[in-house]
C-alpha cells in the first residue's frame, strides 16, 4: 500500500527540511504545510514533483542515512550540467535525477 499524498509531503519535509522542499516544489511553508495537514492538496504537477522526489529520497535513503540523501539532493554534480538534483527536479529532470541516484548507489 502506497502513502499518501500528505505523507509523502511529511516525510520529505521532515528529513530534507521545508526550505530545501519549497525549492524543489517551488512552494513557500505556507503551502507546504496545508499539503503536509492534508487541508489542501496539491495540484497534478505538484504531486507528481513530490512522488518523483520521495521515490529519489527512498533510492538513496535504502543504504545511506537521510543526512547524506539530504546532502546528495543539494550538491552540484557534472552529470546534471552542474546544478543540483534539487535544482534539476525543480526544472522538470526527474527522470536524470533518477537516473543519477541509481548511478550512485550502483557504484556504492
Amino acid at each position: 500500500m502506497g502513502l499518501s499524498i500528505a505523507e509523502i509531503a511529511a516525510v520529505l519535509q521532515a528529513h530534507l527540511g521545508q526550505a530545501l522542499l519549497g525549492v524543489i516544489v517551488g512552494k513557500n511553508a505556507r503551502t507546504l504545510a496545508r499539503w503536509t495537514h492534508a487541508t489542501v492538496r496539491p495540484p497534478h504537477a505538484s504531486e507528481q514533483l513530490l512522488r518523483d522526489t520521495f521515490q529519489v529520497f527512498e533510492i538513496l535513503s535504502f543504504v545511506h542515512l537521510p543526512e547524506v540523501a539530504r546532502a546528495w539532493l543539494m550538491g552540484m554534480h557534472p552529470e546534471l550540467d552542474d546544478v543540483s538534483p534539487a535544482e534539476a527536479l525543480s526544472n522538470g529532470r526527474s527522470r536524470e535525477v533518477m537516473a543519477l541516484a541509481r548511478s550512485y548507489m550502483a557504484a556504492g
